[in-house]
């Protein structure tokens, strides 16, 4: 497929398993590109089964039986997305060129600045609505949105055939990586959750990561990073390797959904001040290092470095907020995840979630650590997956049955893997507790009881909406949705269609609730400071020069995050309206985080 060019300045990162595991079929018509989860390829095969159906494509199961299993299922479905979404452009290029509301809706939910708008409006305004040359000027200016794909580079398990271990390329990230390079697609693959040499390593095995003779990119990578300097590091890694990082996409620490990586206190604004001010940087001494190793690898050599986009992701919700990242940090795409959650045309979310989603409230999102990844995770109360977990506990038989094992990746007692909230692990725990239980008092047992329980099963509860939403059969032990939104979401309190979402983004409608909302900035830099200050609480061992270290480097640089913002905001023309309330909420959180006492380790 042909890539896009630019046609809309936002994109729908990837969302849980799937909440976006069938986005594209839903919104790439429209120009708009977003991100699939390629982890759970049962949930993929159940998607491709029922997508077949519904658009009369042949359909024949690929069962565990078959020989790489995971990766044929995983493309196959990226296939079938692939030839559903060329259909649904063809056809939708068709009623555009025949249909003039429809051509004036869709110009409505472009962007004002944009070519593509201005080309169609041009049509409508001289009323040269011909059908042939509408289709021949869509034919060149317009493209669907990417079909991009996301893997979490740390969810790589080893597999086994019995108990014999299967060779690397089996591991499940592995697999995913190979099911996506021998699908038709030309698009990227979205690699999250850090580096993994390993992983990184096999991408050599497949020529289209290279360029080819052309010097083009058949396929690409995305790497989401959340400084400067993982992005540096990872990006020459790959380039030693004659592999080109096409965009980094910079997500927030804590002001995301799903699994929260914070950084040492590094803010958003100053980070990607650091790659405007470095992007450079970032192209040459991956040029220098991918060249050198195209050569060694008598492959083609381009005469000038690739693209490279910079995009960011995390807490924005408003069309000004969305223009400032654009304008003040020449960012090329800005994602919007969470408010789509709100949207049935673009995600997969059952309808009691998409309710609960709707209604809650600031207070009932909350940093989680339900996670088997030990990764904090992003939550909102009220999740049908809580009811059940509590409901095995009160009757004694906590833990999941633990039927996919992607999170499996615990060998503290099983060298094939366990995931700490699998009931086997749970019992383990929950025994080795029993032995204890003599020497702690009620509250001690309780908190370790309830630190054992916390895990979730991410692996059921994540897929279950799409199963839910579809009337899909749902097997095996009940676990309900777990759903993973950013806290950004407090502020959108109803379901809303794809166009007035979009219309949103642009500044052309607005679907907040009428709460009061921070600054996407200033929110962020809360949740920093309420992040250190529940480190320091919830320190209960003792701590070591190297944990007082990293504190005091926390502290030190949200200091350094609100100074650059005191600055930034006193410059900008942006934001008029809230200048002024701003300003003052920097200088109370920077009298804040002065006041936060580290300890001081005792001189022995």
């Amino acid at each position: 497929m042909t890539t896009t060019n630019n046609i809309h300045t936002f994109h729908i990162p990837v969302m849980g398993l799937a909440y976006t595991i069938d986005s594209p079929i839903r919104v790439a018509q429209f120009g708009i590109s977003s991100v699939i989860s390629i982890t759970d390829d049962e949930l993929i095969e159940k998607m491709r089964a029922f997508y077949s159906k519904k658009f009369s494509l042949p359909y024949q199961e690929i069962t565990q039986k078959c020989y790489d299993y995971r990766a044929e299922r995983i493309k196959h479905y990226l296939n079938l997305v692939d030839t559903i979404v060329k259909d649904k452009f063809e056809s939708f290029k068709n009623e555009l060129a025949e249909n003039k509301t429809a051509l004036e809706n869709y110009i409505a939910m472009l962007p004002n600045k944009s070519e593509l708008k201005n080309g169609l409006q041009k049509f409508i305004d001289e009323g040269l609505l011909i059908k042939e040359s509408v289709k021949n000027y869509l034919a060149e200016h317009f493209s669907p949105g990417e079909i991009d794909v996301n893997i979490m580079t740390k969810v790589d398990k080893d597999n086994f055939d019995k108990n014999e271990p299967l060779p690397v390329e089996f591991n499940d990230a592995h697999a995913s990586l190979r099911g996506f390079a021998e699908s038709d697609l030309t698009s990227s693959v979205v690699l999250s959750a850090g580096m993994n040499p390993r992983l990184y390593s096999y991408f050599e095995k497949f020529p289209v990561f290279y360029p080819d003779a052309n010097g083009v990119l058949q396929k690409k990578i995305i790497l989401k990073v959340s400084d400067f300097r993982s992005a540096m590091i990872q990006g020459n890694f790959l380039a030693k390797k004659g592999l080109w990082v096409s965009e980094y996409r910079i997500e927030s620490g804590l002001n995301c959904g799903g699994h929260a990586f914070a950084t040492d206190g590094f803010l958003m604004g100053p980070i990607l001040e650091e790659f405007k001010t470095k992007k450079d940087q970032l192209i040459q001494s991956a040029h220098e290092l991918m060249v050198k190793a195209l050569e060694a690898k008598n492959l083609p050599v381009p005469a000038q470095p690739f693209d490279l986009k910079i995009t960011a992701q995390g807490g924005v919700g408003t069309a000004e907020e969305h223009e400032f990242l654009l304008h003040h940090f020449q960012i090329d795409t800005v994602g919007w995840g969470s408010p789509f959650l709100l949207v049935p045309e673009a995600t997969s979310v059952d309808e009691e979630t998409r309710t609960l989603l709707a209604k809650a409230q600031e207070e009932d999102f909350y940093l989680s650590d339900i996670s088997p990844l030990g990764v904090p995770f992003n939550s909102v109360k009220g999740m049908s997956n809580d009811l059940w977990k509590q409901k095995r506990i009160d009757e004694n038989k906590a833990g999941s049955s633990c039927p996919k094992k992607l999170l499996a990746l615990s060998k503290e007692y099983d060298p094939q893997g366990m995931c700490t909230a699998s009931k086997k692990y749970q019992d383990i725990k929950l025994a080795e507790l029993e032995t204890q239980k003599d020497l702690l008092s009620d509250n001690e047992l309780q908190k370790k009881q309830a630190k054992i329980f916390e895990k979730s099963c991410l692996c059921v509860g994540l897929a279950n909406a799409s199963y839910m939403e579809n009337s899909l059969e749902v097997k095996g032990q009940q676990q309900g949705v777990v759903i993973c939104p950013g806290p950004n979401l407090a502020y959108f309190d109803r379901v809303v269609s794809l166009t007035d979402m979009v219309k949103h983004i642009y500044g052309n409608a607005n679907v907040l609730a009428k709460t009061h909302r921070p600054n996407m900035f200033v929110k962020e830099l809360t949740m920093y400071v309420d992040y250190l200050k529940n480190e320091l609480d919830n320190h209960t061992v003792e701590f070591t020069a190297a944990q007082l270290k990293k504190w005091d480097a926390f502290k030190s640089n949200m200091l350094v995050g609100i100074d650059y913002y005191i600055d930034l905001f006193a410059t900008t023309d942006f934001f008029a309206n809230e200048k002024h309330t701003i300003q003052k909420q920097l200088q109370f959180y920077k009298a804040v985080v002065n006041e936060i006492d580290l300890p001081v380790l005792e001189k022995v």
